[in-house]
């Protein structure tokens, strides 16, 4: 049993104080994405307008996209990425894209016409070496006060991970696919 954890106290100032969250969802587990998807679908629930850039996946067909245009939601999603980079085999092509998609990202993170920007599997390209950690750290320091930003993907660099307000790390226990040969489903994981 989870023993009760004493609530926390709070100033006035405290209390009061609000500010655009930087968010990490990493980790070797799936539903990074999913989660910022979540806050996406909230945000739009809010009247909150939201720019989805994702860096890796290309123009394959998701639900969640098909969602956001059904439901007419303020949802942009900007497909920048020709897949997975072990598919496509070509890093200087890769790497071309990822500066596209950096550039998108700073774009709608810094434009004021956003309330959450979510920057989907930047974090696997910074690991790659495609897009500098540091110069995320620096773009998101002069991000809008009240934008919201999350950062997806596993392998979350430890300055990332300093500068976040949140940082959540999805942990793989069972997988179908690993543990079972059970191929990805429509309407669960894509």
């Amino acid at each position: 049993m989870v023993s009760p954890q004493k609530k926390p106290q709070y100033t006035a100032d405290q209390k009061a104080k609000k500010k655009g969250l930087i968010i990490i969802h990493t980790g070797d587990g799936k539903g990074k994405t999913t989660a910022a998807l979540g806050v996406a679908f909230r945000a739009a629930g809010n009247n909150m307008r939201v720019a989805i850039i994702q860096f890796i996946k290309g123009k394959w067909k998701y639900g969640e996209l098909e969602s956001a245009k059904q439901l007419k939601t303020p949802i942009e999603v900007y497909q920048m990425g020709e897949g997975f980079t072990w598919d496509t085999q070509n890093p200087a092509r890769d790497i071309e894209m990822t500066k596209r998609a950096w550039a998108l990202c700073k774009e709608k993170m810094l434009s004021g016409r956003y309330d959450v920007v979510i920057f989907d599997e930047i974090n696997y390209v910074i690991h790659y070496d495609y897009l500098n950690a540091q110069d995320v750290v620096a773009a998101l320091k002069e991000k809008p006060k009240m934008v919201h930003v999350i950062l997806t993907g596993r392998n979350a660099k430890p300055e990332l991970i300093e500068i976040a307000d949140l940082v959540t790390e999805m942990k793989e226990i069972k997988h179908p696919f690993k543990d079972q040969g059970i191929l990805a489903q429509r309407g669960v994981e894509f």
